[in-house]
């Protein structure tokens, strides 16, 4: 059982924190919404819930918080669910009634986490309202939510030091699965600019299955490269944050996100390479050299783009594939930039 307060991102929080508990832990999770006060705020979660295929205990108009939790206990007796998680209501500062409310929730519900929602872009005002918390009703834990803005880490610090409770995860964006399990090293690392390769490698298994990971590994081993193997590479990529969510991630970071500046590269391309290849029959996928000026015409019209965009791409492909067949034969690849003359091509 979880008690949820506070902060910018609660409710979405709650939910996040809920597909996470399902997915890698397999726990049936039930959200619970006790923020009466905040218009629409029940309608939020439920919302959430019923879009992620999350159980969410059913709103009963005018029903307060207390009556809420008790009927909540009951339906989760009913309906088997290992885990609940009560959202209440959000506080930026310290209101002594609503204060009173919490702790009788507390005591109700002898909640194995109580864990805030804070917001780490708002600096002081989250660590000072983070201590009063923990005073007045013993945090466990703490979420961190847009942990993927520029402000990142300096709240992190703060309030581990203020209220010596671990933070236990960090909220990187707005999908659902955008909920990653707290690791001090790996955000020291992205903070400094030197990566995160571990947290790179376990999103793009989230993704793969055995199988598909075994294929790929056979492909390069082999030196295969082709317009398909490309276009997974960039649907994967656009899971995974778009190609400024895979740089954070990467050493030389810093190097990196001043040559895609100089490049003018942004995460249209991601989308327009991906319906470019879509427009490609099957043997253009699997032997691009046979696309001719005449076929580039006709991709560019189903793709929607200028035939430069085509050109474009047929030298980054080139280019991987090139690097595929140099890795394949145990050639060295330079690592913690792009290469130069990559990026000179996709001006």
């Amino acid at each position: 059982m979880v008690l949820i307060d506070q902060g910018s991102g609660k409710t979405t929080s709650a939910a996040k924190l809920a597909k996470n508990i399902e997915k890698n832990y397999k726990k049936k999770v039930m959200v619970v919404s006790l923020d009466v006060y905040r218009p629409a705020a029940q309608e939020q979660l439920q919302l959430l819930a019923e879009t992620n295929e999350i159980q969410c205990l059913p709103i009963v108009e005018n029903q307060q918080p207390i009556d809420i939790t008790k009927r909540a206990l009951n339906a989760a007796n009913l309906n088997g669910s290992d885990v609940i998680i009560f959202d209440t209501a959000g506080r930026t500062q310290i209101d002594l009634p609503m204060m009173s409310e919490i702790k009788q929730i507390k005591d109700i519900t002898k909640p194995a986490e109580t864990i805030l929602v804070a917001d780490s872009l708002t600096g002081q005002i989250a660590v000072n309202v983070a201590k009063e918390f923990d005073t007045a009703v013993n945090l466990t834990g703490i979420i961190l939510t847009r942990v993927d803005g520029d402000a990142r880490g300096g709240a992190a610090l703060s309030m581990k030091h203020v209220t010596g409770k671990p933070i236990k995860y960090i909220g990187v964006g707005e999908k659902i699965t955008d909920l990653e399990l707290f690791h001090p090293d790996r955000l020291a690392n992205r903070i400094l600019g030197m990566g995160d390769v571990v947290t790179l490698v376990e999103k793009a298994q989230q993704d793969l299955s055995e199988e598909k990971i075994k294929e790929t590994e056979d492909e390069l081993k082999k030196g295969i490269f082709t317009m398909d193997s490309y276009l997974s590479q960039l649907r994967q990529m656009k899971k995974m944050g778009g190609m400024e969510g895979v740089m954070s991630m990467l050493p030389g970071v810093n190097k990196m996100k001043a040559k895609m500046d100089q490049a003018n590269i942004d995460e249209k391309m991601l989308v327009e390479n991906e319906a470019i290849i879509l427009s490609m029959t099957k043997n253009e996928r699997e032997n691009p050299k046979i696309i001719s000026g005449s076929r580039r015409k006709r991709i560019s019209k189903g793709a929607g783009v200028d035939v430069s965009k085509i050109n474009k791409l047929l030298k980054q492909f080139k280019m991987m594939s090139d690097m595929m067949k140099k890795m394949s034969q145990g050639k060295k690849i330079p690592s913690g930039m792009i290469p130069d003359e990559m990026l000179n091509q996709l001006k």
